[in-house]
């Protein structure tokens, strides 16, 4: 079981002993892949009508940090044209 790509992608191997470094690695792989924020919430029974909320608003907030982002990019570029023509 420990050989499947799930738990291969999600081990952490102590250098010299260095217990500390080797589980502040292996909780920012977890928080990066989500498993702990996932953990926390199934911990008790979520509601349906609470899931549904939960879920539309990360969908917004995904939508709108990806918008957030494209217009950021659009003007932190230095090759653009004007958008005011009239200038």
């Amino acid at each position: 079981m420990s050989r499947h790509l799930r738990f291969i992608a999600r081990t952490v191997m102590v250098q010299d002993g260095n217990v500390d470094a080797a589980y502040k690695t292996l909780n920012r792989i977890l928080t990066q892949d989500g498993i702990i924020e996932t953990v926390k919430r199934k911990r008790y029974y979520e509601k349906p009508c609470r899931e549904r909320q939960r879920k539309n608003f990360e969908n917004c907030r995904r939508i709108y940090h990806t918008e957030m982002a494209r217009k950021i990019a659009f003007i932190s570029r230095t090759n653009r044209e004007d958008p005011w023509l009239g200038n």
